[in-house]
């Protein structure tokens, strides 16, 4: 049985779409991004579902991402630089596809003469999405959510000590510490842990009899 042909959303903006495939619950599914088509199958409920287009004017596929949510599928998809960026007038080449196939997404959609005004589109709902061109995370970026995004882009299993270790075998990072780099400033530390310690028993030596006036001789 031929697979059914997914419902397809869309807004734009100068420099990029925004394209959700309006299935709850999928589950199974293959989506593949070039810079001038979207191939995409998944099954929703006991229906399997496809699409497979090409774009009205190229993409930038590396840049691009999506997220798989419990409503539908989303993708933010990056517009290929042009010398002059603009708004498409339709999102499929073939127009007797878009005619059938595709539907404008007038909860994101905004006019060009409105762009400037309401701004680029919401992506924050995409966080921890899949890169389209090979890489992780929002745009092939390691942010949070991205598998190996965790702090700044950190290695999976590096902790924290493991890579102080690292950056003190490699001379540690300069204008810390001067000379000694990640071991100055390992030394600067230590010292103040010291000073706080002897500035502890100081104070423990302390009596309340110091602070008492001298008893006058009668």
């Amino acid at each position: 049985m031929p697979a059914n042909t997914a419902p397809i959303k869309w807004a734009q903006r100068s420099d990029s779409l925004y394209v959700t495939i309006s299935l709850p619950d999928v589950k199974s599914e293959s989506i593949t991004l070039t810079d001038d088509k979207l191939v995409f199958t998944g099954t929703s409920g006991a229906n399997e579902y496809a699409c497979d287009f090409e774009f009205f004017k190229g993409c930038d596929a590396e840049k691009s991402t999506y997220k798989v949510l419990p409503r539908s599928v989303q993708m933010f998809i990056v517009k290929a630089e042009e010398e002059e960026e603009e708004f498409w007038p339709r999102l499929l080449k073939d127009k007797a596809k878009e005619k059938n196939q595709v539907k404008i997404d007038w909860d994101k959609y905004v006019d060009e003469d409105e762009e400037e005004e309401a701004g680029g589109f919401d992506t924050s709902g995409l966080e921890g999405g899949q890169g389209m061109g090979g890489m992780p995370g929002m745009g092939g970026m390691g942010g949070p959510g991205g598998p190996g995004g965790g702090m700044g882009g950190m290695p999976p299993g590096m902790d924290m000590e493991a890579l102080m270790a690292q950056m003190g075998g490699m001379g540690g990072m300069p204008g810390m510490g001067g000379e000694g780099g990640m071991g100055g400033m390992e030394e600067m530390m230590a010292k103040m842990k010291g000073d706080l310690e002897n500035k502890g028993g100081d104070e423990g030596e302390d009596s309340d009899d110091d602070d008492l006036p001298d008893l006058e001789e009668s």
